[in-house]
């Protein structure tokens, strides 16, 4: 799903108000970025299996800054593919401090880093080397570049923003499969308009009668909504940031890349 348009005064709530974010009592869940750090030198398969992941679900952005240097569909896959066997397989946390920061930035230097010695290389890459594969969709992924708006934006910032709207339908998506869950979708489906990515066009009047509920009824759902979409969100920026100070920062800025 490629999101072309943001609600940022929901958003805005998101990052400001604490009422959203119910963190009182909640903790801070222990983040991928956290455990990968952690476990590089006890337990190498779960900081794989972490780091993994979250290659898995941020792959796309890496893939639109190689095609914003002038890589071929074709060049941009292949160096993606190759990027994370190598970012896998030579494992560069080794000598990261805790203090690493966000994974995004951690991950774009080492993307740069892998580029840059790409370009002197005269042989054919060494691909795999043992580790397994990050799975890529290779047309999902050109049709998503395919798709997006003529931008004078540096490859840098693009990352950027192509990372704060993959940070959003992460979140959206876990919401989604929240609601199925609990035998919700239909619910989740007439309420997501409202929910920061929203494009529904259905007023609150119109879903209360639609659905035979009161206004009433209709803005509790809406508030419980987007109560747990700003918990979800948190949990996706925890993921990718060193300590819990960092993550108010984090939103904050993800807010500032998409109003940009």
């Amino acid at each position: 799903m490629v999101i072309h348009r943001i609600n940022l005064s929901l958003m805005s709530g998101v990052a400001s108000t604490s009422s959203d974010l119910p963190t009182a009592g909640m903790g801070f869940h222990t983040t991928h970025w956290t455990v990968v750090l952690a476990a590089r030198e006890k337990n190498g398969a779960t900081a794989h299996e972490a780091l993994g992941r979250l290659c898995t679900t941020y792959w796309f952005p890496l893939y639109a800054f190689i095609r914003r240097q002038g890589s071929s569909p074709h060049e941009a896959e292949d160096l993606t593919q190759g990027f994370f066997c190598h970012f896998l397989e030579k494992n560069p946390l080794v000598n990261v401090r805790p203090s690493a920061g966000k994974f995004r930035s951690f991950l774009l230097i080492c993307l740069k880093n892998f580029l840059a010695n790409e370009r002197e290389r005269a042989n054919a890459r060494r691909r795999g080397g043992g580790q397994p594969l990050i799975s890529l969709d290779s047309r999902d992924a050109e049709t998503r570049f395919s798709l997006e708006p003529a931008d004078n934006r540096t490859p840098e910032a693009v990352f950027e923003r192509r990372w704060a709207f993959a940070v959003i339908e992460r979140t959206i998506t876990e919401l989604r499969h929240e609601y199925a869950g609990g035998g919700k979708s239909d619910l989740f489906e007439a309420l997501q308009g409202f929910l920061p990515c929203g494009q529904g066009s259905v007023s609150r009047v119109e879903l209360a009668a639609k659905r035979g509920v009161t206004m009433g009824a209709i803005d509790v759902a809406i508030h419980r909504l987007r109560l747990r979409f700003g918990a979800l969100l948190r949990e996706q920026v925890a993921q990718t940031v060193s300590s819990e100070a960092e993550v108010e920062e984090e939103i904050r800025y993800l807010i500032s890349v998409l109003s940009g």
